[in-house]
């Protein structure tokens, strides 16, 4: 008879071999058939425009860290409040409720601090820049309009192609679409 360990391991083994034996299966039973459309980068059915490399928001990312926080919190705080009872009994129910406390107090001051901050607003106002001879401004209104300029042309760039794509599938179809 195998140990806990060993329990372990053959579960483990299984896993793997399930995991593997139905990627196997996968390679010999599907179709495999490549061509220059399914090996193109899938946008929502747009063609990929310009470069992958974006700055994306880092709000994404703080929002998702303070959901983390929060239940990670409830995990920790649950086992302690199901064993409260037995620690009033035992004598050290108030050193328990001190150590819950300051756990939930620290989280909440610093959810406090992400709202001062402004972290949970989803759209943000632009903070007031420095200064430096109005160059920061003369810079960014610039920028605004090269990329606004850039965006629309893309945009244009992009309804061109789909019109053409459609007008191509019509006229294979034999239906006219004007």
């Amino acid at each position: 008879m195998l140990n806990i360990y060993g329990n372990i391991f053959v579960f483990f083994i299984a896993g793997l071999l399930f995991v593997f034996m139905t990627m196997a299966l996968v390679r010999i039973v599907a179709p495999h058939r490549p061509n220059k459309e399914k090996n193109k980068t899938y946008e929502c059915g747009e063609d990929p425009v310009g470069s992958g490399w974006l700055n994306f928001n880092a709000r994404f990312y703080l929002i998702a860290i303070l959901f983390i926080i929060f239940d990670i919190e409830i995990v920790l705080v649950f086992p302690v409040v199901a064993r409260f009872r037995d620690n009033l009994v035992a004598g050290s129910g108030i050193v328990v409720f001190l150590e819950i406390f300051v756990f939930a107090a620290v989280l909440f001051l610093g959810l406090v601090y992400a709202w001062k901050n402004g972290y949970l607003e989803w759209l943000r106002g632009v903070r007031k820049q420095l200064r430096v001879e109005g160059r920061i401004t003369k810079l960014k209104d610039w920028m605004a309009e090269q990329s606004y300029e850039q965006g629309r042309k893309r945009l244009d760039e992009a309804q061109a192609r789909v019109r053409e794509r459609l007008e191509k599938l019509w006229r294979e179809e034999g239906k006219d679409h004007a």
